[in-house]
């Protein structure tokens, strides 16, 4: 059985800019499945980069609410709210409130580094 806590896991600055802490990713542990699972946090007033993923991804809100950009379109997210972002979508997301907005990443396969593409500084000021 394999039970992880998230406070146990490890939080760090993602290269989209969010605190992520992953919970689980066959790629960098003994478990058996094709997808990995993150908790991502952007705090107040702030918004990941523009990037993009070579696989698809989800996001589950669990607290606040964000401004969710995909491609062209954008569209306010809120609790228990779930976004499906598909493979090589330029994305970000945005929380404009004052509280911090948490939810969860589900990437499937499961998410490597070599696989993230952060957009281009000029491209963001265009967003």
């Amino acid at each position: 059985m394999l039970v992880k806590r998230l406070r146990d896991c490890s939080q760090f600055e993602a290269r989209d800019r969010s605190q992520l802490r992953e919970i689980v990713n066959p790629n960098t542990e003994k478990i058996n499945i094709s997808y990995s699972l993150a908790w991502a946090q952007v705090q107040p007033g702030e918004r990941t980069a523009r990037h993009t993923l070579d696989c698809w991804e989800i996001y589950y809100i669990l607290k606040g609410t964000g401004i969710m950009h995909i491609d062209k379109e954008k569209s306010a997210v809120y609790e228990n709210d779930t976004v499906f972002i598909p493979p090589h979508a330029v994305q970000f997301i945005e929380n404009r409130r004052q509280e911090p907005l948490e939810f969860l990443c589900i990437v499937d396969p499961a998410w490597r580094p070599d696989k993230e593409h952060i957009c281009s500084t000029a491209d963001e000021h265009n967003s």
